[in-house]
Order: C-alpha cells, then structure tokens, then sequence
C-alpha cells in the first residue's frame, strides 16, 4: 500500500509553533515513528506552504497512490482549487487536523476539503495522521 501526507501551512513548524496546541514534536520525528510503526505500508511526506504546489502534489499522486492523509492547515478553510483538486482525483483522501477545528475561530469550522474526503479524523494531536493510515489498512 502506497500513501502520502500531505501538510499545509506553517506545519514545517510544528515542535517550535504554538506548543501548547500542537505539541513539541517536529513533524520529522513524528514522522519517523510512523514509517517504524506501519512498516507494511510505503509511506511518503510532502509539506509546502504554498497552495498551487499542495494542488500540483494531490494531482501528480492521486491516481496512482493508494491514498492521501492531508492536513491543508488554513488552506482547509478557504481554498476552492484544494478542494476541487480532491474531487477531482481518483484515490482517497483523508482530511486530517491535530487540533479541534470546531474549538476554534468560528472561520475554522467550515471545510473545503470534507465534501471530497472519504473522512475527516481532527482533534486527536499527531495521532490523528496514525488514525488516518489505520484507516487505509
């Protein structure tokens, strides 16, 4: 099985940004973890925080890839094309969030991405990614 996380915005920060919300780990370590634990599964990862390259990435995987984890970070709540790019692919994608989106700003609790997604996992830290690869399995 072939899948890929994809990561938005600012979340080649994590370990260093806003600790109190998403925790200390780098994304890298975290990452690490999951390829040890789902050894079964060739796991790839991919973050840019620049919204064209996210849709150029979900295009050149999604219809070769078994699936997609992605965590569009801000881009979730207000990118057209990134949702469109998920209806427009034929592999599975999971939207993923480390932090309870409906917890926050009132902006934050309306998505692009789940009317496309196969399902949305959110608000369970780094083991949202890990409860989205289960998912796959």
């Amino acid at each position: 099985m072939k899948l890929i996380i994809i990561n938005g915005p600012n979340l080649n920060l994590l370990g260093k940004r806003e600790p109190e919300v998403y925790g200390t780990n780098t994304f890298e370590d975290f990452f690490t973890e999951l390829q040890f634990k789902f050894q079964e599964v060739q796991l790839e990862y991919y973050q840019s925080n620049i919204e064209g390259e996210l849709i150029g990435k979900i295009q050149e995987v999604g219809f070769t890839y078994d699936g997609i984890i992605l965590n569009a970070a801000a881009y979730t709540h207000t990118s057209v094309g990134i949702g469109d790019a998920v209806k427009a692919i034929d592999c599975p994608v999971v939207e993923v969030h480390i932090s309870n989106t409906f917890q926050r700003e009132e902006f934050r609790h309306t998505s692009y991405i789940s009317p496309g997604a196969k399902g949305v996992i959110l608000g369970f830290g780094l083991q949202s990614y890990e409860l989205a690869i289960q998912s796959f399995l």
